[in-house]
Formats: C-alpha cells, sequence, structure tokens
C-alpha cells in the first residue's frame, strides 16, 4: 500500500491523484445526471452533488487502500 508516489521528482500523497481521478469522474456523473433531470426528484441538488462526490471519492480511496 503505497502512502506517498513520486510524480516528476515531487513526492505527493496517493489521495492526490486519486482526487484527480474522483474529479473526472464526478463530473461524467453530475453531466449524466443533469441530463437525465434526476435534479427534480432530489431535495437540495447542491447537497446531492457534494455527496455524489463524497461517494466517488470514498470508493476510489477504499479501492486503494481497502
Amino acid at each position: 500500500m503505497p502512502v506517498e508516489i513520486t510524480v516528476f521528482g515531487a513526492v505527493v500523497p496517493t489521495l492526490l491523484p486519486i482526487f484527480a481521478v474522483s474529479v473526472v469522474f464526478y463530473l461524467i456523473a453530475d453531466k449524466l445526471t443533469s441530463r437525465w433531470n434526476l435534479d427534480r426528484w432530489v431535495w437540495h441538488p447542491a447537497l446531492f452533488r457534494l455527496a455524489l462526490f463524497v461517494c466517488v471519492f470514498s470508493l476510489l480511496g477504499l479501492g486503494v487502500y481497502g
């Protein structure tokens, strides 16, 4: 289990690339949910988007560290 990785000579925590990948997955999922108009089914759209990002980031983090 790597705790830190080297990117172009700089040591970065492993969660930083996971964060970047989760942002890409989140943007794709957000585009799909807005295209299918799922915002009308949730109580608070901004809270739903935040929870969606937290779920994506947690799943990718657990995939690496779990």
